[in-house]
């Protein structure tokens, strides 16, 4: 059948286990994929990786490999009905052909969990080979129930000179380009750039180029052009992965003093369209985990950043962004505050009824005086220096040190006040 209509992400899919350029961690001799082509023998499988990196195409080849029939479903569209009907028609070439059937489900973290669980006994009864492609973490997205009869393999990103091999094939493949258009240097360095170890993007930006060259009926691809093709926007799904995945980044730059790397992934979170609401909640709550009482002031710039934002918005709102970002990256670092609340906390779990001392208990009354309410009551304030030593918690905790100050930034001050006093205290 002919391939003329077809786009050339589709007219470049490789047709055999030669064709596939990256994943050597999966395709080498010896590797797990190689081992399967091998044996000819394959468990379920679930792909998971990026788009753009083969899931589908490898699906393909290896039903193809081991000499299996091919049922492809979307769990975009398709439905119980749909996986019951693949069944059926598996089950009848098991019966009468002893044929093998892979069924191949590409977005399988779409199913929910009624229609994954109509998986479950027909992939323990071997009358499928399961093979699900997911771009989500499958211990997130799949069944655990599903996920344990499955081997998960991980597709990383296409290399560069992995894409810049498919490049090389789609410009001169009867079936792609047919040797009709060359890629300048600037044109082939910008297109790798741009590809992030996407092929399926990579062919589509390439094939956008040469179709506006052919309309001005010349040969070049220039970077231009490719810039051109390409115009899209930040990728990023809020709901998915990348959305945990670049909090994480941010929040791990600002910790590590990294400025420039903390601003990009909060502006690519920003651009991609996150809510800012979430990307200032992060930065409050970063301003007192990582620094705390390191600097003071870090938690007020936070506060005082998210409140500009909301009143001014954008674009003129990612000035403050970018202000409380660099800020709390620079800022000194310490995360005592974290380590005296989860402290504080367990021992609120083991005596969550310590008796108060009487002597800082409330005396409103005269009956709540005799009892001994408030007796003894040392008033830091009629002492040198407003400090008296004293005993406040409850006499199962006494001694108990919660909060260490670190020697980072304005907690120094602390430290050597708190030190002193516990010194003399003991």
């Amino acid at each position: 059948m002919s391939k003329t209509n077809q786009p050339l992400a589709d007219r470049m899919r490789p047709e055999n286990i030669q064709e596939v350029f990256g994943q050597e961690h999966l395709l080498e001799k010896g590797k797990f994929l190689s081992t399967v082509i091998e044996t000819k023998t394959m468990p379920s499988l679930i792909l998971w990786g990026p788009p753009g990196t083969g899931k589908t195409t490898l699906a393909k080849i290896l039903s193809d490999e081991i000499d299996a029939k091919f049922v492809t479903l979307s769990a975009v569209s398709a439905g119980v009905k749909d996986i019951r009907a693949a069944i059926s028609e598996a089950q009848e070439a098991r019966s009468l052909m002893e044929k093998t059937t892979v069924l191949f489900i590409d977005e399988i973290h779409r199913f929910n969990k009624s229609q994954q669980d109509a998986l479950l006994p027909h992939v323990e009864k071997g009358d499928i080979t399961l093979i699900g492609a997911t771009t989500e973490t499958p211990s997130f997205e799949v069944n655990r129930a599903l996920l344990s009869r499955c081997r998960v393999v991980q597709l990383n990103p296409l290399s560069n000179l992995a894409i810049e091999r498919i490049i090389d094939r789609a410009l001169v493949s009867n079936e792609g380009l047919a040797q009709k258009y060359e890629l300048s240097p600037e044109g082939r360095k910008t297109l790798l750039e741009l590809a992030e170890g996407d092929a399926r993007f990579t062919l589509n930006a390439l094939e956008s180029a040469a179709r506006s060259r052919s309309i001005r009926d010349e040969k070049i691809i220039f970077e231009a052009d490719i810039l051109d093709a390409v115009q899209r926007n930040v990728s990023y799904d809020k709901s998915g992965e990348s959305h945990y995945n670049l909090a994480s980044a941010l929040i791990k730059s600002l910790r590590g003093s990294d400025p420039d790397a903390a601003l990009y992934y909060a502006i690519r979170m920003l651009e991609g369209g996150e809510d800012p609401k979430f990307i200032f909640r992060r930065l409050i709550i970063f301003a007192s985990e990582d620094i705390g009482n390191a600097d003071p002031n870090a938690l007020t710039v936070a506060l005082n950043a998210s409140a500009a934002f909301r009143m001014i918005g954008l674009p003129e709102g990612t000035l403050p962004l970018t202000q409380v970002v660099t800020y709390l990256a620079c800022a000194p670092k310490s995360n005592s505050v974290l380590k005296a609340y989860a402290m504080a906390r367990k021992d609120v779990g083991i005596f969550p009824n310590a008796k108060i001392p009487k002597k800082i208990l409330n005396a409103p009354t005269k009956l709540h005086s005799e009892i001994g309410n408030g007796r003894g009551y040392k008033y830091p304030h009629n002492f040198d220096g407003n400090y008296v030593y004293e005993d406040y918690l409850p006499t199962e905790l006494e001694g108990r040190q919660y909060y260490e100050p670190s020697d980072q930034g304005f907690e120094q001050t602390f430290k050597k006040v708190l030190d002193r006093r516990r010194k003399n205290k003991n």
